[in-house]
């Protein structure tokens, strides 16, 4: 079967670091590598690519189309799916991806012929099986079909560890980057999290347990990637120390030299600090840290191990080892004037070579919907405004539009101010440096608006 698989379009962000973070698509990579023995693959990244879809689509008139979606791409999603229908009928239509997980509903239209809710080895093999035959269409555990009316089977499930076959995105690898890092490849060496933070959707996604590969073919996939800059994205590389030193051993013995991002927890850094310094001799130049607030409570609120103590020193044991921090705070709707003054203190405290800053987001079925639920400001069909830039909770210490006015303020100083300009022109360049003043126009553009409709 001719299959082709897409990832929608290049978004408009909002927030001014997003557009320097066009990662490959995973998720698309390892169907590729699950697909490619037995049927012609194609990927598609409308993400970065500069192809038109209609005509890639009649190029290639794929048997099967299966889309990649987070919440923010449902729309886009459908637009492809129904024109999809209108260019091919017979087309197979399937769409996965993150937003399939946390909601497959939203994909129930007469242009969507499967939603995978889950991906393992089992499920998308035997869908495709029945594809490859036309037979009539049974349930299958993790796959809601349109011919059973998007039945669900009841059998709960994640996603299986699967290896990406990166030769598949080998006409995109060059605009994949993270931040200024590029290019930039992404990998996973771990699924799963025992930190259970109610803000975060990756563990219930993912599992409430830490789920590790061997550490040793965690290496043997690093040293076949061609990118000099490796971004781990385990919710927390860090958790474990004995796994970190293996990881370092090997990179010494395979004589691998690569420039490493990860995600790691405050309570990570500091309960292996000793291992931090080898790390960095080893190639890891920043970790993603939440520090999330400077309030106590709000931590406890969220189920942050940490304290605001243990994030200061955090901060405190990454510049003595010479890695960059890049931070990211959560802007909590019961906040008052004040408690926006001691934020942006806080965030000077801490010192981070880069800051991010997004209001809390209450995505549909979360525990934090549920809390929330009657100061949401959008219906969860607003599909596009459920991202991380826009306010989606009522304040309860202030005005919506004095809760903006705060919000952007906070943004500005941190982006303007904080966010040391000399460090990012040296490490990424000056052109890094002008988009992210161009993004900064942009984010005072909207907030300005957003501010004004209140």
């Amino acid at each position: 079967m001719n299959v082709l698989l897409v990832r929608p379009g290049r978004r408009k962000q909002a927030i001014t670091l997003g557009e320097f973070m066009f990662s490959e698509p995973f998720g698309l990579e390892c169907l590729y590598a699950l697909l490619k023995d037995k049927h012609k693959v194609t990927i598609l990244d409308l993400m970065v690519g500069e192809e038109d879809f209609v005509t890639e689509f009649m190029a290639i008139k794929p048997d099967v189309i299966g889309f990649t979606s987070l919440c923010i791409d449902v729309f886009a999603v459908l637009e492809l799916a129904r024109q999809t229908k209108k260019l091919k009928k017979d087309c197979i239509t399937l769409v996965g991806g993150t937003q399939t997980y946390l909601a497959p509903a939203s994909f129930y239209d007469e242009s969507i012929d499967h939603v995978v809710h889950y991906t393992t080895r089992g499920n998308i093999k035997a869908l495709f099986s029945h594809l490859e035959q036309g037979e009539h269409f049974a349930p299958i555990a993790g796959i809601h079909s349109r011919a059973t009316d998007y039945v669900d089977t009841g059998q709960k499930g994640y996603n299986d560890y699967l290896v990406p076959d990166r030769t598949s995105t080998s006409q995109y690898r060059h605009h994949y980057s993270y931040f200024g890092y590029q290019p930039c490849a992404i990998m996973q060496t771990s699924r799963g999290c025992s930190a259970m933070c109610n803000f975060c959707l990756r563990w219930k996604i993912e599992g409430c347990q830490e789920v590790d590969e061997p550490i040793e073919d965690v290496v043997a996939q690093i040293a076949h990637i061609d990118e000099p800059n490796v971004m781990i994205f385990d919710n927390n590389f860090l958790y474990n120390q004995e796994r970190l030193e293996r990881f370092c051993e090997l990179l010494e013995q395979e004589k691998i030299k690569k420039n490493f991002i990860c995600y790691g927890s405050a309570e990570s850094i500091v309960a292996h600090k000793d291992t931090m310094g080898r790390l960095a001799d080893n190639g890891l130049c920043a970790v993603l840290v939440g520090y999330e607030s400077f309030s106590e409570q709000d931590l406890q609120s969220y189920k942050k191990v940490a304290t605001p103590q243990t994030n200061v020193m955090a901060a405190k044991i990454l510049k003595e080892s010479g890695i960059d921090c890049w931070a990211s705070f959560i802007v909590n709707p019961d906040w008052d004037i004040l408690d926006f003054k001691q934020m942006r203190r806080y965030i000077r405290q801490l010192h981070p070579q880069i800051s991010s800053l997004s209001p809390l987001t209450p995505f549909p079925g979360s525990y934090l919907y549920h809390k929330y639920q009657n100061r949401v400001l959008f219906a969860p069909e607003d599909y596009d405004k459920w991202s991380f830039s826009l306010v989606s909770i009522q304040p309860s210490q202030m005005s919506l539009r004095r809760y903006y006015y705060e919000v952007l303020k906070t943004n500005l100083y941190v982006n303007l101010y904080l966010n040391n300009a000399s460090y990012m022109a040296k490490k990424f360049g000056i052109k890094t440096l002008y988009h992210l003043f161009c993004g900064a126009l942009r984010f005072l553009s909207a907030y300005i608006k957003l501010m004004l409709k209140g």
